[in-house]
């Protein structure tokens, strides 16, 4: 693995990536509960346990930052915080990376709705994808998203991510199993960085 894989802080301008921390529990909860009603339909769940077996539990602030640091330690994940201004305002967490003959990874993020619209989240994906492609080695990171998330989808449209279709009751979401859209990029497509492009993107003249 490489040195600098883990940990990193990534910046452009007000939108910062920065680890994950104990310390970020009080914030954390704040804006997690905060917008409650409008990240449950997205958020993942945890199917129901077969018959006999105990129900699911799911894991403590502590607990998950714990295993978020250990999985970054070996080598299989970047569990960033989204900070506005150095403000907590979200997360993004590059997941399922894989070395050898694929060199590819997954993200997923929420944000803050109080700063949705101002180019944050489009801006946390374009550094964290250029940090996959540019310092890691990865040669491939895709989105998935279900079709119904409107706000999400406009993320990866904005960043020209490249869709590929749909992968059938993907994940458990909202309490069942879900279609998700799944969108990809290559380092290929993007050989003058992710940024640039969402930089050129935000500059050009509306038609």
């Amino acid at each position: 693995m490489n040195a600098h894989f883990w940990p990193v802080q990534l910046a452009d301008g007000p939108v910062g990536l920065r680890p994950i921390r104990l310390r970020d529990q009080t914030a954390w909860r704040e804006v997690n509960q905060r917008n409650r009603e409008w990240l449950r339909p997205w958020e993942a769940t945890i199917p129901p346990a077969p018959p006999g077996h105990l129900p699911p539990r799911r894991p403590t602030f502590r607990q998950m930052v714990r295993h978020l640091r250990a999985e970054a330690q070996a080598g299989r994940m970047l569990p960033f915080i989204v900070t506005y201004d150095g403000r907590l305002v979200g997360q993004l967490t590059v997941a399922g990376i894989t070395w050898g003959s694929m060199c590819s990874g997954h993200i997923g993020y929420w944000i803050d709705r109080a700063v949705a619209g101002r180019g944050v989240m489009p801006t946390a994906v374009a550094l964290a994808t250029d940090h996959c492609f540019r310092h890691l080695g990865l040669h491939r990171v895709e989105i998935c998203i279900r079709p119904e998330n409107g706000p999400s989808r406009r993320v990866v449209e904005k960043l020209g991510f490249r869709p590929e279709g749909v992968r059938p009751r993907y994940l458990h979401i909202d309490g069942a199993w879900r279609d998700h859209l799944v969108f990809a990029l290559t380092a290929d497509e993007v050989q003058d960085g992710l940024l640039n492009r969402w930089r050129e993107s935000r500059n050009a003249p509306q038609k």
